[in-house]
């Protein structure tokens, strides 16, 4: 952290995507980004998942042991909106950043192009003022039938950045009950802990407290707000979603402090923008009593062994 930085103003964007269309999305997210930079924002988070969707509520045609032909249909869909890293989509967003002159982070759903191509992970962007994607995050464990749809990522992209504004890491939604993880995280040193997520629940704000107080860091929290009639109507399946409630994801984005106080928010039933103007002399402050990878720690009789290599299926070696 820049010791003559006092104050940085940060932004969650609590919007919807334009669902199953990549291209309409991500100028949706250049034009929002660029409000919330014009409101003095340095660092702005979307959700998980906002380019192209989360796609609450389908099954993609999959019972145990059987999946569908209109259930593969969907999937193409959802992969052929999906976004390539690197790729045109993260030039955009890119120049996004770099026009606004602000830290970028936004949840996408990435396409695999580096190995097969046909996997798709649940990813979190971060983009500088430059405009330069500077790294990423795989989620770790998609949670519950997510995992019919995404892969896992590996212990490779547990990116903490170390920024003029401070260091700025995170996870996305439920990787935060892992405990494991959050240690990794806080590890690197973590001041802005970004934790984007798809959790509209109540219980999902004292996830948000707990974790601010526990890694002593300012907490962002960023969900989607999404009605049903937001999902495209051509979209096969969308007669699953007659059973939920015309609010599908009602948001709940928040901005916590370094000691649980909640800054901004929770945003609940509508699409907006919270704003705060983060104190970051709070974060030494609150370390006094407490530094869960420092002087609380015991690690004569806990240590946490993290594995940062890429996991690889294929390795190919070749003869000397």
């Amino acid at each position: 952290m820049t010791e003559n930085l006092q104050k940085v103003r940060v932004a969650v964007v609590q919007a919807s995507p334009i669902l199953f269309d990549r291209e309409a999305t991500v100028e949706k997210v250049c034009q929002l980004a660029g409000e919330a930079a014009g409101q003095g924002a340095k660092l702005i988070l979307f959700p998980e998942a906002f380019i192209p969707a989360y796609p609450r509520g389908l099954t993609f045609g999959t019972v145990v042991g059987r999946r569908s032909s209109a259930g593969r249909r969907i999937f193409q869909r959802y992969w052929e909106n999906s976004v390539d890293v690197p790729g045109p989509d993260t030039e955009t967003l890119g120049k996004a950043a770099r026009d606004a002159n602000v830290y970028l982070a936004i949840g996408v759903i990435e396409r695999d192009t580096q190995t097969s191509r046909g996997t798709l992970f649940c990813t979190l962007l971060y983009f500088g003022p430059d405009g330069q994607l500077l790294g990423l995050h795989r989620k770790l464990k998609p949670t519950g039938a997510e995992r019919l749809i995404w892969g896992e990522g590996d212990g490779s992209t547990l990116t903490v950045l170390n920024t003029e504004l401070g260091k700025i890491g995170g996870l996305i939604c439920w990787e935060n009950y892992m405990p494991l993880a959050r240690m990794a995280i806080y590890s690197k040193g973590v001041e802005f802990y970004l934790a984007p997520t798809a959790d509209a629940r109540d219980t999902w704000q004292a996830t948000l407290r707990h974790i601010a107080c526990e890694g002593r860091c300012f907490v962002l929290g960023c969900n989607q707000f999404v009605t049903k009639d937001m999902y495209p109507a051509d979209l096969e399946g969308l007669d699953e979603l007659d059973g939920l409630p015309d609010i599908i994801c009602r948001g709940g984005s928040a901005i916590i402090s370094p000691l649980g106080k909640v800054l901004a928010g929770p945003l609940l039933d509508e699409e907006g923008t919270l704003v705060a103007d983060l104190n970051l002399s709070l974060i030494a402050r609150s370390k006094f009593d407490f530094d869960v990878v420092g002087h609380y720690a015991r690690p004569d009789v806990f240590q946490l062994s993290v594995n940062e290599n890429p996991q690889l299926s294929v390795v190919n070696k070749s003869e000397r």
